[in-house]
């Protein structure tokens, strides 16, 4: 993957990161996340008869804009909103500079519901993992092609060491190697390139047979009805992440309920 959006999105992530790390060191937060319960099993709750559905919440998007502002982004409510419609999860964007996110957002949806959580970032720092364990995500995303082979080892390795397991993230077949290489449990089929934003929703068509069928498969990006999960159910998909639509909807839990087919 050339060097472009992705890039400017981890860069923009680790500046917040080590803002953050100035504040509070890492053993620090290392120790809050180790102090928690024991995470959910994102995995677990991704398997069904059912498409099951990751129901995203985030303020705004570089290639979508605004979709929440302010007073009207209310995390905690779109958590109970996103669990009474039956989603099996709910992933929480805390990116600051592009997404209008925070940490604070992630600790209102885990306080406002029981299900599992993921912090879908721009990881590349062990750091992002501990501070999200320690508000209670339960797993986070790492994206190959984010980071060089040998630190997302380190970082899946690392989420293992605090009990979670993380969502692996592919767009393309030369990155299907790396999910293999880390024993990834579940693997984000991203139909979106983050370097051009531009979406293609039959790559996980393509590549789910590359995957064992014992992975958990989730496909995201470009998911707006019954029809499109339909089409990535039968193309092998266990669920769906689901955001912009989601975040545009007047009712979310019904839409959850459409999708889950």
């Amino acid at each position: 993957m050339s060097v472009g959006l992705l890039q400017r999105l981890v860069r923009e992530s680790a500046e917040e990161t080590a803002s953050r790390r100035e504040r509070v060191p890492l053993n620090e937060i290392e120790r809050r996340a180790r102090a928690r319960a024991a995470p959910l099993d994102l995995a677990s709750a991704l398997r069904g008869e059912r498409l099951r559905v990751i129901a995203e919440m985030k303020a705004r998007t570089p290639s979508a804009g605004v979709l929440a502002d302010g007073a009207g982004y209310q995390p905690a409510r779109l958590a109970r909103q996103y669990e009474a419609g039956g989603a099996a999860a709910i992933s929480v964007i805390c990116q600051a500079t592009s997404f209008g996110g925070s940490l604070e957002h992630l600790a209102e949806a885990r306080a406002a519901s029981a299900l599992p959580i993921l912090r879908k970032d721009f990881v590349s720092d062990e750091y992002q993992v501990a501070e999200a364990r320690a508000l209670g995500a339960d797993s986070v995303l790492l994206i190959v092609g984010a980071v060089p082979s040998a630190r997302l080892y380190a970082l899946v390795a690392y989420a293992r060491s605090l009990g979670m397991e993380p969502v692996v993230e592919i767009h393309e077949r030369s990155q299907v190697d790396d999910a293999l290489a880390v024993e990834a449990r579940v693997v984000g089929v991203n139909h979106r390139d983050l370097d051009t934003f531009a979406v293609d929703t039959s790559v996980t068509q393509r590549l789910r047979p590359l995957l064992p069928r014992t992975t958990v498969v989730v496909a995201e990006s470009g998911i707006r009805d019954a029809a499109g999960a339909r089409a990535l159910r039968e193309a092998g998909a266990d669920a769906v992440l689901v955001g912009e639509a989601l975040m545009r909807a007047g009712d979310p839990a019904a839409l959850i309920r459409e999708l889950a087919v």
